[in-house]
């Protein structure tokens, strides 16, 4: 559900995620899921890291899949921005 994108000489990175929590204003928590393998059994989990875009518009809802872009800090835990909307729920 995750890709991350990165450009020769840039370090903007982009991953996809889905809106958890969008109550805050101009602000949406986005859920991205990552695989990471079990290091004794070799399993591959699924690991969730909720972390917090700006939504200028206040477009995205509960359910949505968005694409995100690092950014700059835009307060003390949002420097992700939303640049994409992939599926509306």
């Amino acid at each position: 559900m995750s890709e991350t994108n990165q450009t020769a000489g840039s370090r903007q990175r982009t991953v996809t995620g889905r809106v958890v929590s969008s109550g805050m204003d101009k602000t949406a928590s986005v859920a991205v899921e990552r695989l990471v393998k079990h290091p004794v059994y070799g399993k591959f989990i699924r690991r969730t890291t909720k972390i917090l875009a700006h939504d200028e518009q206040n477009e995205a809802k509960v359910g949505d899949t968005v694409e995100i872009a690092e950014c700059r800090p835009l307060s003390k835990r949002k420097s992700w921005r939303i640049v994409n909307f992939v599926e509306r729920a």
